[in-house]
């Protein structure tokens, strides 16, 4: 059961940005197992538990990051992440495992926490399909438009392109030239962190976010590449 984070948390990924080695993480293991893994595995499992038990036909997977980067991609000399994140989302298949995925997220590192729903990177095709669905009924889309300004949890996100593309509507223009995109609320590091309130959070920003998602997986989730 999720308990919360707390300070000895947040020290730990302070002190892993600015003493990224071996040899100190190997000094320190048991700090992060106890103060930043397995919180973060307790919260990770009790969202998905949660959440999945009211949408079960959706068949999402739980997976949490490791501490370790791939060293492949390492350039810097740092082997080590300063944050973790766990998702919720659709297994890859063969069929799949070169599309984007849609996913549900929470991510932890020393100056913020986030979660929401979005793609990691979205393809050009994907945004694309987006694209022609929102063409083909504008006016649907623009429900779920109207429906995000009437909270003030989840902001829009994305890296918009640099050649404006005209959308069909004002209000679509918007989410038409992302390049790609999620619904993210960011938080502070205080009180709500080191709460097993955060949960709550959580799973109930996910359920919001579930007509979004259902938009945007009939219409660009399995597009191969």
């Amino acid at each position: 059961m999720f308990n919360g984070f707390n300070q000895k948390t947040i020290d730990f990924m302070w002190n892993i940005r600015l003493n990224n080695s071996k040899t100190w993480f190997e000094e320190h293991k048991d700090e992060y197992k106890r103060d930043f893994q397995t919180p973060m595995k307790e919260l990770g499992q009790e969202v998905f538990e949660r959440f999945t038990a009211e949408y079960p036909k959706y068949d999402f997977i739980h997976r949490l990051s490791r501490i370790y980067k791939d060293a492949r991609r390492v350039r810097d000399g740092r082997f080590y992440r300063d944050n973790l994140w766990f998702s919720c989302e659709k297994p890859s298949t063969a069929e799949t495992e070169n599309s984007a995925i849609l996913t549900f997220w929470f991510d932890l590192n020393p100056e913020n926490w986030s979660y929401g729903l979005g793609y990691y990177a979205a393809k050009a095709a994907t945004m694309a399909k987006l694209r022609e669905k929102i063409d083909e009924n504008p006016k649907e889309f623009e429900k779920l438009i109207d429906l995000l300004h009437s909270q003030t949890e989840f902001i829009l996100d994305g890296e918009d392109y640099a050649r404006k593309k005209q959308a069909p509507t004002e209000k679509t223009q918007e989410w038409y030239n992302k390049k790609s995109f999620s619904l993210i609320h960011f938080g502070k590091i205080g009180d709500e962190l080191f709460s097993p309130k955060l949960a709550d959070r959580i799973v109930s920003g996910y359920k919001f976010l579930m007509p979004f998602y259902d938009y945007f997986i009939t219409s660009v989730e399995y597009i191969l590449f």
